[in-house]
């Protein structure tokens, strides 16, 4: 059935979960945690990339220890009904890290990491061409 979640059974979903916390761990570490085999682990796994629940892997990365960074907050007020354009110039820009669609205030909401002011500047020029823009800069990351 088209848009029907398959249903996990709670190994499924701690196994998920000791993913989410260290998507490295051994496939044989969280098989003893949920007493199931290592293979029988990564059949599940595989499973579970298959069906699209599990849609990739990542590192997260303390930007702070790369060196000197500036993180904003960038809501986007479009000029134009016609979002696709902009939505591959986001894709396309490793320098925004997350973009949502929101409702209220704005169009979209941009979290955006780059070296400096200059940059930031640079980007924000860019963003012009599909409408208007409010910047937050971040002060200090809680969570």
């Amino acid at each position: 059935m088209k848009g029907r979640v398959p249903m996990l059974d709670q190994t499924d979903l701690e196994i998920l979960k000791m993913l989410q916390q260290n998507a490295r761990m051994q496939w044989r570490e969280i098989g003893e945690a949920v007493h199931l085999t290592g293979q029988a682990v990564g059949n599940r796994i595989r499973r579970m990339e298959e069906l699209g629940i599990i849609q990739g892997y990542t590192a997260v990365v303390d930007s702070a220890k790369l060196g000197p960074s500036l993180t904003a907050i960038v809501t986007i007020f479009m000029k134009t009904t016609d979002h696709k354009q902009f939505q591959q110039f986001v894709r396309e820009l490793t320098e925004i890290v997350e973009a949502h669609r929101v409702s209220g205030e704005g169009c979209y909401s941009l979290k955006v990491r780059v070296r400096d002011q200059a940059a930031l500047n640079e980007l924000l020029d860019a963003i012009l061409a599909y409408g208007n823009y409010r910047v937050n800069l971040s002060i200090g990351e809680i969570k």
